[in-house]
């Protein structure tokens, strides 16, 4: 099994969702290697993460295409390639900071789908409350250049009657120091 190609992070997943759920579900896409809902190692409470390994690299594609976004115990799962390389997860390359969303339209799935038609997403997430959007979200490209397609692309466009304002991620160190701040 090569993990680099079938292993997926599961996140933004409801507290109570367990590994069997997510057999269950992710069996749809094929067979599953193994599941691990991550956990906080003093009292077991979820973190809300996942890892689910397929045996196979297609069967782990078709959980992509067909599983983000899902509801699973009524919160959208937000379905990416797991990336063990830290320094690349948080160095910020490729990812946009998106603001000025339609909070009642846009969500992550609508947002996935504006973005890919730019390059190659490896993750994407409109922020919510419980009761709706903050009308803000993040885009993370597998390419810087695929990032900077969709900025000029669609930056100042309007979605919705309303017109995006679309940002290279800065880090919360990065934003301090320029005395600014994305919310």
């Amino acid at each position: 099994m090569n993990n680099s190609l079938s292993a997926l992070y599961v996140g933004d997943l409801h507290p109570e969702v367990t590994e069997s759920m997510l057999v269950e579900g992710f069996s749809s896409a094929g067979h599953v290697h193994s599941v691990r809902v991550c956990r906080k190692w003093n009292n077991g409470v979820s973190l809300n993460y996942a890892f689910v390994n397929f045996y196979k690299q297609a069967d782990a594609e078709r959980a992509l295409a067909t599983l983000n976004c899902k509801l699973l115990m009524g919160w959208p799962m937000r379905v990416m390639w797991s990336q063990r390389d830290f320094t690349l997860r948080k160095s910020g390359v490729g990812n946009l900071f998106i603001r000025n969303l339609d909070m009642t339209t846009i969500d992550s799935m609508a947002l996935f789908d504006l973005f890919s038609v730019s390059g190659n997403v490896l993750s994407c997430k409109v922020v919510a409350y419980k009761t709706g959007t903050k009308g803000y979200g993040y885009v993370q490209f597998e390419s810087p250049g695929a990032a900077n397609v969709a900025k000029e692309r669609l930056d100042s466009k309007l979605f919705n009657d309303h017109k995006v304002s679309i940002e290279h991620f800065k880090s919360r160190k990065e934003r301090k120091a320029e005395g600014n701040r994305h919310t």
